[in-house]
């Protein structure tokens, strides 16, 4: 699995269409769920800030992460202008993968039968 990890200052009128969009029912999800390599999407909000997100898409793995932005990249474009009129500020933070312990390090390594 990979985590793309992005951090979002909403603009303060603009939190419930924020939140719509960009959780896990949103413009976005629907969008991603079309690829069957899509695995979900978890939006966080800072309590301390409430107009401060951290969105994090998760997909099984990067190379059908970066096919997919590529086959749907109009589509990935166009969403993306419409929900910058709901940010004040995007940072992207990265692509993350999960830390194994060493058991599972093997395991993960194993040929499957």
């Amino acid at each position: 699995m990979i985590y793309v990890l992005w951090q979002f200052r909403a603009k303060p009128e603009k939190i419930e269409q924020f939140e719509r969009d960009y959780g896990p029912e949103g413009v976005w999800a629907k969008l991603f769920g079309r690829s069957p390599h899509y695995e979900r999407t978890v939006l966080l909000r800072d309590p301390a800030g409430q107009a401060n997100y951290i969105v994090i898409d998760i997909w099984q793995d990067e190379l059908s992460y970066q096919a997919f932005k590529k086959e749907f990249h109009e589509e990935y474009q166009r969403i993306d202008r419409e929900c910058e009129a709901l940010t004040l500020e995007e940072t992207p933070l990265g692509i993350f993968d999960t830390v194994l312990g060493p058991l599972l390090s093997a395991i993960a390594r194993e040929p499957k039968k």
